[in-house]
């Protein structure tokens, strides 16, 4: 019988990193959805609310900067 420990709590050495995969960004905050014309709120990555683009409340310097800034 072979017992393997596991170090839960120490930092990979570089071979171990080598393996794993580089972590993805993660969507938080307000986007611009070009394909649907709709800002989108994502928390930790999951779509929470959406706004149509014409009939958002926000001021226009505000859409047209999340429009050129954070367009997905």
């Amino acid at each position: 019988m072979n017992v393997v420990q596991l170090d839960l709590f120490n930092e990979p050495t570089e071979p171990e990193a080598a393996s794993v995969a580089p972590a993805v960004p993660v969507l938080n905050g307000m986007y611009y959805e070009r394909s649907t014309d709709k800002f989108v709120s994502f928390v930790l990555g999951r779509r929470h609310y959406e706004e149509p683009a014409k009939r958002c409340g926000h001021p226009k310097e505000w859409q047209d900067k999340i429009k050129k800034e954070r367009a997905i």
